[in-house]
């Protein structure tokens, strides 16, 4: 019941991410590094990864399915984890400091704790599977 509870509080997470970089993906264009090429398409497909991810992770016909969108999604936040590095460096370099350590330091902290949450909610990981006894 846990794994369910939270499955769905991660896919909300990520359908309102994925509908935040479609409707206002400036944000996301901001914090972009430099080397990565096409951003406006990065930041629109990324959007859409977001949304099918999360509707993949919640649909509970085939757990097939949702063990991909729960690798799919942690691949997902370990793809961006640089883009949030960059926002790091780039934030903590302007001359007011932006938002501060308080900020960053927490949300580095919390992209290894959704990875793994992705994987355990998509029962990749530490799947709940009774033994079976025959009597």
């Amino acid at each position: 019941m846990i794994r369910a509870i939270l499955r769905l509080l991660l896919a909300v997470f990520y359908a309102f991410a994925g509908v935040m970089h479609l409707a206002e993906p400036a944000p996301f264009l901001t914090i972009m590094p430099s080397a990565v090429p096409w951003p406006e398409a990065f930041v629109f497909w990324t959007g859409i990864a977001e949304i099918v991810g999360a509707v993949a992770l919640i649909q509970p016909f085939h757990l097939k399915l949702r063990q991909a969108a729960g690798i799919g999604l942690a691949l997902y936040a370990l793809c961006v984890w640089p883009a949030n590095i960059n926002h790091l460096v780039m934030d903590l370099a302007r001359e007011d400091g932006g938002l501060g350590l308080a900020y960053h330091v927490p949300r580095m902290i919390a992209q290894p704790v959704i990875i793994f949450w992705a994987l355990w909610a998509g029962e990749v990981v530490l799947r709940n599977s009774a033994p079976t006894y025959k009597s």
